[in-house]
């Protein structure tokens, strides 16, 4: 199955969770994609201790997930 994920958002918690389930996704055997739009753009900026999006975006992208920005 194909699934896209679309993020709005520029909550770091929103971001965080959006990369998590493509992640669960993408260990379920499903093809990925998740597009960021407007502020979800700057994800990388976004990244904090508590909620580390760059660490969760680089094992989606590195697991075959397709990013889209």
């Amino acid at each position: 199955m194909n699934i896209t994920l679309i993020a709005c958002s520029d909550n770091s918690e929103i971001l965080w969770n959006v990369f998590r389930m493509g992640n669960l996704m993408l260990e379920k055997m499903d093809e990925v994609n998740i597009f960021l739009n407007g502020p979800s753009v700057s994800y990388a900026a976004l990244s904090t201790k508590e909620f580390p999006i760059l660490e969760l975006a680089k094992l989606f992208t590195l697991s075959e997930g397709v990013l889209l920005a």
